[in-house]
């Protein structure tokens, strides 16, 4: 089973790459992120025109999340629990029936904090407490679960090309470090690191300063994997070529293979 993750920056102005991504992927389950639409407005039927079941969580001009499938999802579940003031469109789970018992997966885009000091960086921990606190759940119901998206949370020093940058940065913060370290410490698998040590291991390429030809890359886009899932890890894909299409996403769409 592939399971994968793409911070989409814009459906309706990706669609075309989105679509030709899918054609080519081989995923059976998609997260997106930052759709940037309201749930009525997604370019719903292009995509299930391709044999795909589309689930959303839309907010009007930004944030806003969807998971794709090859398969219909049992039960769809929309929004982060812990704050039910929380308006953003961040966080949605679906859950499968497969020959393992039943597989959630969340598609999550999580604060991006800055600037620090401010109420949007207090936001972005509190966010990252709610997800620690339904892992845990999670984690007691003993549930096979993936939560995968965009973490806006540049996890070590090695994931950053030019980490100096960052320092001063809502994603760097010793802060938002320590609430990713806690979930790895629940026993949560970072997929991507599971796998690989390789150097300038990147999923974020801003469009500003000529990064993507520089390769001026970050990681924030991660897929973490419940401990019953680690034994099943049979690779992870980064699928960084599709960052030099035209009218590309800054971030490009992380995949991981579990045995069936």
């Amino acid at each position: 089973m592939l399971v994968a993750t793409w911070n989409i920056n814009g459906v309706k102005a990706r669609i075309d790459a989105l679509k030709a991504w899918l054609d080519e992927c081989g995923a059976d389950i998609v997260g997106l992120q930052e759709i940037k639409s309201v749930d009525e407005g997604f370019p719903r039927a292009e995509i299930e025109a391709a044999g795909w079941h589309v689930e959303t969580h839309g907010q009007k001009g930004f944030n806003g999340v969807a998971l794709l499938s090859r398969k219909p999802a049992a039960r769809i579940e929309r929004g982060l629990p812990g704050d039910d003031a929380d308006e953003q469109s961040r966080f949605i789970i679906g859950e499968w029936e497969t020959d393992r018992g039943p597989l959630r997966v969340a598609s999550l885009y999580l604060p991006n904090g800055n600037p620090i000091g401010t109420e949007k960086f207090s936001y972005k921990l509190r966010w990252m407490a709610r997800l620690e606190t339904l892992a845990r759940q999670w984690l007691a119901e003993e549930v096979s679960f993936i939560l995968a998206g965009d973490y806006n949370v540049i996890p070590q020093p090695e994931d950053a090309r030019n980490v100096a940058d960052w320092v001063n940065d809502a994603l760097y913060q010793p802060e938002s470090r320590a609430a990713y370290r806690r979930l790895l410490h629940l026993g949560l698998l970072d997929a991507v690191r599971a796998t690989t040590d390789q150097p300038q291991t990147y999923t974020f390429w801003d469009y500003q300063a000529g990064a993507w030809p520089k390769n001026n890359g970050i990681r924030i886009d991660h897929i973490l994997l419940s401990p019953d899932l680690s034994a099943r890890l049979a690779g992870v894909r980064i699928d960084k070529h599709v960052r030099a299409w035209e009218k590309p996403s800054d971030h490009v769409p992380v995949l991981v293979d579990l045995k069936d």
